[in-house]
């Protein structure tokens, strides 16, 4: 019997679903909690994630596996240096500390300009403005920063040592263009014009692209949990999901990109 993973992280706990690939039925499950967090500073460590999913893993009974994937919730930030460790604690999606990096960025640049560089106008749940925000209140730590990547991105990382991410995330960050496929270059550098961005931001995977492996079994690019709820309910055009939990959000799918 072939098995396969699904993992969600979100802002409460990590859960993992494990079925039969042949048949779809659910084989075994697992759950941890994380950290609580409260709004405006909503901040976790990454290392949490990590021991989450190893607990919720064993309670699933520890499974061999021929793929898993992550998702997780989207956007935030986490802030590597070069040995692999946060420079700061995790800024989660509902931390809006960077309200005001926000309203400077559309202030800017106007929203509708935005809207169509990177598809959407950035808010305070955006990574564009927590990166700008760690730069403008905590520039020590900035300036060890190596990585930067999302919340379900941290935890593709810890399984296969990659740097990678995939479109539906990347589109949260308010700096990479789902419609050109590319990343806002531009803004990147209003943050820090010194550094290296391109070695900085994570490889960007297509859909049906393996991130890496871990023990023997293929690790598919994850997503944020929207995205996968979306697939999950087998979403087409014409129709919108109502998804009300720790945040609400509606969402829609279409054949044509959106801004």
């Amino acid at each position: 019997m072939a098995l396969v993973a699904g993992v969600d992280s979100s802002t409460q706990s990590t859960k993992v679903e494990v079925r039969n690939l042949d048949t779809g039925e659910i084989v075994a499950s697992g759950s941890a909690p994380h950290p609580p967090v409260q709004a405006p500073c909503s901040e976790q460590d990454p290392e949490s994630w990590w021991s989450a999913l190893g607990l919720a893993w064993d309670a699933a009974g520890s499974p061999r596996v021929e793929a898993l994937s992550i998702g997780g919730q989207p956007p935030g930030l986490v802030a590597h240096d070069d040995a692999g460790s946060a420079v700061h604690p995790a800024k989660l999606w509902n931390d809006t500390e960077s309200s005001a990096d926000a309203d400077a960025l559309v202030e800017r640049h106007g929203a509708e300009a935005l809207a169509q560089h990177v598809g959407s106008v950035p808010v305070a749940a955006f990574t564009l403005t927590k990166l700008a925000w760690l730069h403008r209140t905590r520039p020590e730590a900035a300036q060890q920063i190596a990585h930067v990547l999302l919340p379900h991105d941290y935890l593709t990382h810890r399984l296969t040592d990659e740097y990678t991410t995939d479109r539906g995330d990347a589109s949260g960050t308010a700096y990479w263009s789902p419609s050109t496929g590319t990343y806002a270059w531009d803004l990147l550098a209003e943050i820090d014009p010194d550094r290296a961005w391109e070695s900085t931001v994570p490889t960007v995977l297509d859909p049906l692209d393996a991130a890496g492996e871990w023990h023997g079994a293929l690790v598919a690019p994850g997503t944020g949990d929207n995205m996968d709820a979306a697939l999950g309910v087998g979403l087409t055009p014409g129709a919108a999901v109502i998804s009300i939990g720790t945040s609400g959000t509606v969402y829609a799918v279409s054949a044509a990109p959106a801004a």
